[in-house]
């Protein structure tokens, strides 16, 4: 089974196309676990009309599947809580955008 780490590890190499920042530096990964080799992502986007997620979900199925015996991935968008880069994003963000 994949580690959290591991598979947070493989979600920071995918970035929003729009901040061309990390997902996982913006604060958009909210949890992961990996049961038996199916990895769950439960993240949100930017904003609810967000024109990139197909192509944001898409690019995390393809990054965790790179992992030793992970037969599977599924994200699952969320919307609660809201996401805001104030509370969400890493400090190096919050420094770029002077949040």
């Amino acid at each position: 089974m994949a580690t959290e780490e591991q598979i947070m590890e493989k979600l920071a190499t995918v970035e929003d196309p729009e901040l061309r920042e990390s997902i996982v530096d913006l604060g958009l990964v909210y949890g992961v676990e990996d049961i038996d080799g199916i990895v769950n992502v439960t993240m949100t986007l930017t904003s609810p009309g967000c024109p990139m997620g197909a192509m944001i979900e898409g690019a995390v199925k393809d990054a965790v599947a790179q992992l030793d015996d992970v037969t599977d991935v599924r994200v699952e968008i969320v919307w609660t809580p809201r996401w805001d880069p104030r509370i969400h994003a890493s400090e190096d963000v919050k420094i770029k955008y002077n949040l």
